[in-house]
């Protein structure tokens, strides 16, 4: 059934595959298009691609995150991250790719918020859901520029045709993220459009975790708890570390922990997860197409794996042992692994589960209340329990944070932050939520001993940038350091 879906949206994407490739966008815009619902679907088909494939969200986008945290270390063209001190060329190229594809993703978006209103044959009700959803994209595309590069040039519907766009400020950006999620999360359903389409749901999600960004937290609490309050979720069970696979298999379509997801499968060729084999070592079980092992780990010499109990499913699940010429305690994660597979991983990439939406609103409850809260310490452990193989609903005093333990604001935070470093371990996330706390420095300097200059919180603007768009000066609007 995966497979299908897949195959669902290949066909839409065929459907307009000629003209995607056209120079410039508005070619897709032609009158003969967009006019019918299918011809709009295949548009918002297209805003996906560039975000799977391989030099972006599809691996390396998530490789280069995870190997910046304090638990994960760089092999090979990837080691030169382990300074701290920037990007070196090759690495300053792979950011280069991955702000192109965002842009064409963004372009995408673009077409389908601008002609869907001019469809002939398109009512009320589906322009809505479509813009919505484009709206979504667009805005989760953003979220992720700003946090790399700071401010960028903000392209839309308006300005798209434009080549000469001028690098906005970071608050303009998030101004423009607010209003497309919140358009988002009036416009979109509860359920997607297609299995792996936004819903309100994971709109609010992202709204979350973008007033948290922006340190609103009542805000962010507030679309936090309208997703728990729902009821439409929960942790999917796990009693053994191998359960995890309900959630993270390759043979998942859905779970009812996904909120939103970026959606994979080994066919048709081309829409496979290719993470697993930046992850994995040759003939290791865990991904039979080979591996490269590009970023790994020390169970001994890492100070924060070292400190990770062993009797938490979640280490089980996420490590596994393997020797290469460095420590006998090296370490892998198989986190995504797809032990069946002869092309590609099926593996989804978690872009928002249920556990961070549990997260995110104990943080900022307790940031609300200045205090940890009897409400914020109970999401917390649910999460907690279930890395314990217990219910989550179900209070458990073996494994239980309590509140006294924790009285402290700090104390909390510090607590919650840790239990969803251990969550949300080799998705990409960490390494944005240690900038957003502003703790990158501190942390890196515990764990790993090594000082992070301020060139490295941040990605150089693509030379193909300023060399393309004279409204970009490559000197004073460049990132520090480059």
């Amino acid at each position: 059934m995966k497979n299908k879906i897949i195959f669902i949206l290949t066909i839409f994407l065929f459907t307009a595959c000629s003209k995607l490739l056209d120079e410039k966008p508005k070619a897709i815009a032609a009158s003969n298009f967009y006019n019918k619902p299918a011809e709009v679907e295949a548009g918002l088909n297209a805003i996906y691609p560039p975000l799977r494939d391989q030099g972006n969200m599809g691996a390396l986008y998530q490789t280069q995150l995870e190997i910046y945290t304090e638990y994960m270390y760089g092999r090979g063209s990837h080691a030169p991250l382990n300074t701290y001190t920037g990007l070196d060329n090759t690495n300053i190229t792979r950011v280069s790719d991955m702000w192109r594809r965002f842009y064409e993703a963004i372009r995408d978006a673009n077409i389908v918020i601008q002609k869907t209103p001019l469809g002939k044959e398109i009512g009320e009700a589906d322009a809505t859901r479509f813009i919505a959803e484009a709206k979504f994209m667009r805005g989760l595309i953003y979220f992720h520029l700003v946090r790399n590069w700071a401010g960028v040039p903000i392209r839309t519907e308006a300005n798209m045709e434009d080549q000469n766009v001028p690098r906005s400020s970071q608050d303009d950006v998030y101004a423009l993220i607010l209003s497309d999620l919140t358009a988002a999360e009036a416009g979109l359903g509860e359920t997607g459009r297609l299995p792996g389409a936004p819903t309100k749901w994971s709109a609010k999600a992202v709204l979350a975790d973008v007033y948290m960004n922006m340190h609103d937290y009542q805000k962010a609490a507030d679309e936090a708890k309208q997703i728990i309050t729902s009821n439409k979720f929960s942790l999917v069970n796990v009693t053994v570390a191998d359960d995890f696979d309900k959630l993270y298999g390759p043979e998942v379509e859905g779970s009812t922990e996904e909120v939103f997801f970026l959606k994979f499968s080994r066919t048709p060729s081309g829409q496979g997860f290719s993470y697993p084999i930046y992850a994995h070592y040759p003939n290791s079980g865990y991904y039979p197409p080979g591996g490269f092992y590009t970023f790994y780990s020390d169970s001994e010499q890492n100070l924060f794996v070292k400190q990770w109990d062993r009797a938490d499913l979640r280490y089980v699940y996420n490590w596994y042992s393997q020797t290469f010429g460095l420590s006998p305690t090296t370490i892998l994660n198989k986190k995504f692994s797809d032990k069946t597979t002869t092309t590609s991983g099926g593996n989804d990439y978690p872009m928002y589960r249920y556990a961070d939406v549990l997260l995110f609103y104990a943080e900022c409850a307790a940031r609300v209340a200045n205090a940890p809260t009897a409400d914020a310490m109970e999401q917390l452990n649910i999460v907690h329990r279930r890395a314990y193989g217990k219910n989550p609903l179900v209070a458990d005093a073996s494994v239980d944070f309590k509140l006294a333990n924790y009285s402290s604001l700090d104390a909390f935070i510090n607590l919650v932050v840790r239990e969803r470093t251990y969550e949300d371990c080799s998705e990409g996330k960490h390494w944005l939520d240690l900038k957003r706390l502003g703790i990158v420095k501190q942390v890196i300097l515990a764990d790993k001993g090594i000082t992070v200059t301020d060139k490295h919180l941040l990605w150089p603007i693509p030379s193909n940038e300023y060399n393309y768009n004279k409204d970009i000066d490559p000197i004073k609007d460049q990132n520090p350091g480059y």
